[in-house]
């Protein structure tokens, strides 16, 4: 039986850890678990992919996108609804993307699971909190070395005009950019394993985005899946995001384990 872990944007920004932009409390231990079971269970695992979220400083999320009438950008975890910017209450710093953004905001509501949130700027390419957690990069190097097949890497979140929380597809997927749209090889990759587990960051957006639209995509594949209940955490204030998640795909069949009780 195949069993493939799946380990959703475990980066150094999205744990609290010192220097983290965007700090998910109780990631840092999440990490050390899951790095100890890498460690421990590693020979039963077959495949692994990890995804990887990536931005540039400039991103519909982020703050510098957007102005009040005073200039000012909006504060993180500010929400910004299409309301909000059709009364200009929030406008678009380049002038050329009001439009588009507009309409971003509008199919973002319209797809009925987030409305726009203004995070800090976090997991940009090339830094520190965009790398792997310590802990489990060690982890996942000695496991790669040792069954000489490399950790499948996922990187999403490029496209600076929409978020990209599933690994799957962007929550409103660009039609210039093929990239925002399913990405088929990853979900071929996890749709062939017999044994599916989930870890990673965070619960209420991610993990939770991940796993729904592989259950779209791959109908019964809840079924096959194991949610890393000790390796996943939601963000602040959004807890029942994650709540609502789990309870949502353990209806269609996900099984929820601790890493010291799951048998891959």
């Amino acid at each position: 039986m195949a069993t493939h872990l799946l380990i959703v944007d475990p980066q150094n920004d999205f744990c609290d850890i010192a220097g983290a932009t965007l700090p998910v409390k109780g990631a840092d231990a999440d990490m050390h678990r899951l790095a100890a079971f890498v460690r421990r269970c590693g020979d039963r695992l077959d495949a692994i992919t990890v995804t990887l979220d990536s931005h540039s400083p400039v991103h519909v999320a982020h703050p510098s996108w957007w102005q009040d009438a005073n200039g000012a950008s909006p504060p993180a975890f500010t929400a910004i609804t299409a309301h909000d910017v059709e009364n200009g209450r929030w406008r678009t710093r380049d002038p050329a993307r009001q439009a588009s953004s507009l309409a971003y905001v509008r199919d973002l509501e319209r797809g009925g699971r987030y409305v726009l949130v203004i995070w800090p700027e976090h997991c940009l390419v090339g830094s520190w909190g965009h790398n792997i957690h310590g802990a489990l990069k060690a982890e996942l190097d000695a496991w790669s070395r040792k069954h000489l097949r490399p950790v499948d890497i996922v990187i999403k979140g490029l496209n600076p005009n929409t978020e990209h929380y599933s690994a799957v597809k962007a929550e409103v997927p660009d039609p210039a950019d093929p990239d925002t749209g399913v990405n088929r090889r990853f979900v071929d990759s996890v749709a062939a394993a017999d044994r599916l587990l989930v870890a990673g960051e965070a619960l209420s957006h991610c993990v939770a985005a991940t796993v729904r639209d592989l259950e779209e995509e791959v109908p019964g594949l809840a079924k096959r899946a194991t949610l890393l209940t000790d390796a996943s955490c939601p963000v602040g204030g959004f807890e029942q995001l994650g709540r609502d998640f789990v309870g949502a795909l353990t209806a269609k069949g996900m099984s929820c384990a601790t890493t010291e009780d799951v048998a891959p």
